[in-house]
């Protein structure tokens, strides 16, 4: 490796704290990243492998979203379940010839350390090339690939990749959530495509562009636990995520940028005891390094609640919404939005502001057609004769 990416190591390491195991930076992560390539504060905390669950219980803002342990546990079942009986099934599902009767050959990936595991990987990949053209298919279980995204290695880890005797390279994806009348959940699909399209992108490293563009998603039929499968074509989420990964600053120029003793470390050292480090301490470390906060993120990142909360006080107009956002153009704040909209600043020439304006005295006639109509109260006569025909 490398004098620059063993420098670019060692300031990981030493934002993420000496002895500090670090988070693999899975698909599920970078896919989240490609979605939101303009967030230094996640690209840095990733690629330094920091929990950032973790981070935000200190901020006191912990996230809230996360995998049941019932979901963790039927995922991990069903997956050994499609893979049972020298993955008959999963050959079957491919497409294989005589599936019932069809062998594969699933090498053993086991290797000490990611390095190793992925070096191992590349060659268990040439292997099964070499296997194909002899008619004999190859099932990798668990390979690990890696992906450089910005400066930094990504250790990627697919269910399985499959190399059939034509030569197609293939992705699968297995998932626990069930196939319903021949359609799946339209939103969890998405995610499964835009997870899987960050393994074919890394498959695509290694094999020189020879990974097919569709992926197989395995999941449960229906209601039971029989596994079937629908494939799945993922260009338009690979082109993307490409795309998107490319624009991504270099790591190296991010922790550059920040200022001197900066740590995520959660732990030091107090009078020879290890205590976890003060909020103040740690907010400051986290806010040093620029957000690019969006409502989807809520679902993605443990620190959204923490990044929300900031963008709210500033008045940042992003806060609701990665589309508002663009139709407001040079209007970044709440407050700018609220003077253009009220005739206090603003070029009326703006699209933006004579939209702001328009809706404005839109709003304001609404109210004003629903105000009551004041009732003129009867007379003081008028209401005691009233009430004496009432009594009467």
């Amino acid at each position: 490796m490398s004098t620059t990416h063993d420098s670019l190591r060692e300031r990981l390491t030493a934002l993420r704290g000496p002895g500090v195991s670090p988070r693999p930076l899975d698909a599920r992560a970078l896919a989240a990243l490609a979605a939101n390539p303009g967030c230094r504060r996640r690209a840095l905390l990733d690629a330094a492998g920091v929990d950032k669950g973790a981070v935000a219980e200190v901020l006191g803002a912990p996230a809230r979203f996360g995998q049941s342990r019932f979901a963790f546990s039927r995922g991990h079942a069903f997956e050994a379940r499609v893979k049972r009986d020298d993955c008959a099934e999963l050959l079957r599902l491919l497409g294989a010839e005589g599936a019932g009767g069809t062998a594969a050959v699933v090498p053993d990936l086991s290797a000490p350390g990611p390095e190793g595991r992925a070096a191992r990987t590349r060659l268990a990949l040439e292997e099964a090339g070499e296997r194909a053209a002899a008619g004999v298919w190859t099932l990798l279980d668990h390979p690990l690939l890696a992906l450089e995204v910005a400066g930094s290695v990504a250790y990627l880890e697919p269910d399985a990749v499959a190399v059939a005797p034509d030569g197609r390279w293939t992705v699968v994806e297995i998932k626990s959530f069930p196939i319903l009348d021949g359609g799946a959940d339209a939103l969890k699909v998405g995610a499964a495509a835009r997870q899987a399209a960050v393994y074919v992108l890394a498959l695509d490293e290694v094999t020189a562009g020879r990974a097919r563009p569709d992926v197989l998603l395995v999941c449960p039929k229906d209601f039971s636990n029989l596994p079937t499968a629908e494939w799945v074509d993922v260009r338009k989420q690979l082109s993307v995520t490409r795309r998107q990964l490319a624009r991504l600053t270099r790591i190296e120029e991010i922790a550059a940028a920040l200022p001197e003793g900066a740590t995520f470390d959660l732990r030091y050292a107090d009078d020879g005891r290890t205590a976890t480090r003060p909020r103040l301490e740690l907010t400051a470390a986290v806010d040093a390094v620029p957000a690019a906060y969006a409502p989807e993120c809520l679902s993605t990142c443990e620190l959204a609640f923490h990044c929300r909360d900031r963008s709210r006080a500033d008045g940042c107009v992003e806060s609701l919404g990665r589309s508002l956002r663009a139709d407001l153009g040079t209007l970044t704040t709440v407050e700018a939005v609220l003077s253009a909209a009220t005739a206090h600043s603003g070029d009326p020439a703006d699209p933006a502001v004579a939209a702001l304006r328009r809706a404005a005295t839109l709003r304001a006639e609404a109210l004003r057609a629903a105000e009551p109509v004041p009732v003129a109260a009867p007379r003081q006569g008028a209401r005691a004769e009233t009430e004496e025909r009432a009594c009467r």
